[in-house]
């Protein structure tokens, strides 16, 4: 306890200097590219940035499983050998109804319904009513799960559409079931995420119906328009033939032949089969290329495509060709999402904060220097040099997982100066008693290290499990405020433990004093 080794004494100064080190990059300009140059990032109430509350069409999730599950109705239905006739959805309701084509049918209509694949277990039910019709009708418990996965796919979508733009650090966290906040540093103006964020670019490949008579859509049939002329309208068959979801890259590309922008893309291995097979059994039919609900092109079979490779145009410029490849490699959202609440804070208020921050944590810092040296002298001002330490050793954390310092974390830290003074305190009063007992100087440090040592360790890591839990379950500011307390008992422990007695037992050692300064 009282002796240590050169190689100790040595591996706590170098992670001392480690320390300073790694805290470097927030203070200097990175001298090379090819450099690792961690730094601390600042969030939205330092930085400066954007807001943005959006929230999740939960309607529209019911009403796509419900025109999925009438597709699937036709499809079990026909391939039974079986007839129909009205087949409707109703959102409201979560059914859809039909009536058989003959009622001798009912019984054989209802066994093939039943053998229909579900998303998940008890997905949906279907009886007969005392009309005649058949209704099949979705599970709240099983929309709600669907909703559920559809926001948390959604955070994730969002996630990738924010990276690719290059935004630094964006914190996107879920509130509540249908919502998602967004905080955007750095970006004051966020109009162009937000045009990224609120298009659902969900693409699908349909066969546009051949002879339509008037403007009245059939059954199996919706009339779209297209996206260059939103007053013509094609009318395509609701039956999917091809999912964008089966998309595996996509890019923009001046096109060889016409010199206007395009998006090439290309499919998996299913989406590849897939689309083989219907180019080769529609040659010479309308092949409709959907985005959102509205027809980007439908161009006309001439060979079948088997390279699982194609080619979107429709009077692209540069930055639509770019942002249509961006939502397309980052994948449909499941739902539309609309913002309902946007912010925005200009940098002068964040470096105001980060003043306020910093004349905060200075004033804490030298008040609690002030009392160390005042009541415990030589001792604590050895604490004082620890605390300094522990002050740089966070910064270099953070700067090591290029954290994100928020105004709630900034006060962790100075939470965590008054903390690390705790344990310091805990060991001089220990050493004070033991020396008011008569014990001499080297047994009363002995004692009074030993003695402290088990409940410094004690309270604090009943604090880390406390702000461990904070930070894996806690959002926003409650993370950023846990992860300064989490890292900053780490540096106390260390501090505490290792450097600052081992400037005491150093002093020791070579003055090998009667009375301690205490």
């Amino acid at each position: 306890m009282m002796y240590y080794s050169r190689l100790k004494m040595a591996s706590v100064v170098a992670v001392c200097l480690l320390g300073v080190v790694l805290c470097l990059p927030n203070a200097l300009r990175q001298p090379s590219a090819a450099l690792p140059w961690r730094q601390i990032h600042l969030g939205l109430d330092l930085r400066g940035g954007s807001y943005l509350l959006m929230q999740v069409d939960m309607p529209s999730i019911t009403s796509d499983r419900l025109q999925t599950l009438a597709d699937g109705t036709r499809q079990a239905l026909l391939g039974a050998g079986l007839g129909y006739r009205d087949i409707a959805t109703s959102a409201q309701a979560g059914t859809v109804t039909f009536t058989p084509r003959d009622p001798s049918e009912t019984e054989a209509d209802l066994k093939a319904l039943r053998a229909m694949p579900t998303a998940v277990p008890g997905e949906f039910s279907v009886d007969r009513r005392p009309d005649g019709s058949i209704a099949i009708t979705l599970s709240p418990t099983a929309m709600h799960e669907r909703a559920r996965e559809a926001v948390t796919q959604s955070i994730e979508i969002v996630r990738r559409r924010i990276d690719a733009t290059g935004a630094v650090d964006p914190e996107i966290t879920r509130q509540g079931d249908d919502r998602i906040v967004v905080e955007l540093p750095g970006i004051s103006d966020p109009e162009h995420v937000k045009r990224l964020l609120g298009t659902t670019a969900k693409m699908t490949f349909h066969m546009v119906q051949d002879n339509a008579l008037g403007t009245v859509a059939g059954p199996g049939v919706t009339l779209l328009p297209m996206v260059n002329a939103p007053d013509q309208k094609l009318p395509i068959l609701d039956h999917v033939e091809v999912d964008g979801s089966d998309l595996t890259n996509a890019g923009a590309a001046i096109d060889q032949q016409t010199g206007e922008w395009a998006v090439n893309f290309s499919f998996d291995s299913v989406g590849a089969r897939a689309f083989a097979a219907t180019t080769q059994a529609n040659i010479g039919h309308r092949f409709a290329i959907v985005l959102d609900n509205k027809v980007v092109q439908a161009p006309v079979i001439r060979s079948a495509i088997t390279g699982g490779n194609g080619q979107i145009v429709g009077g692209f410029d540069a930055q639509s060709a770019t942002d249509l490849a961006l939502l397309l490699r980052a994948g449909a959202l499941p739902a539309p999402l609309s913002v309902i609440e946007q912010r925005s804070i200009g940098p002068s208020l964040g470096a105001d904060s980060i003043r306020a921050g910093a004349l905060s944590l200075g004033a804490g810092f030298v008040l609690v220097i002030a009392f160390m040296g005042l009541f415990y002298g030589r001792f604590g001002w050895y604490a004082n040099v620890a605390l300094l330490a522990n002050l740089v050793l966070m910064a270099a954390l953070l700067s090591l997982f290029q954290a994100t310092l928020t105004l709630p974390g900034m006060a962790g830290m100075l939470l965590t100066l008054g903390m690390a003074v705790d344990a310091n305190i805990l060991i001089n009063e220990r050493i004070r008693e033991e020396v008011g007992r008569g014990r001499t100087a080297l047994a009363a440090m002995q004692a009074g290290f030993e003695r402290a040592t088990s409940t410094i360790v004690d309270s604090n890591a009943t604090a880390l499990l406390a702000h461990v839990m904070l930070f894996v379950f806690g959002t926003g500011p409650v993370r950023g405020f846990a992860l300064t307390i989490t890292i900053g008992i780490v540096t106390t422990l260390f501090t505490t433990l290792l450097l600052s007695r081992m400037l005491m037992v150093r002093w020791y050692a070579r003055t090998r004093p009667t009375v301690l300064p205490v």
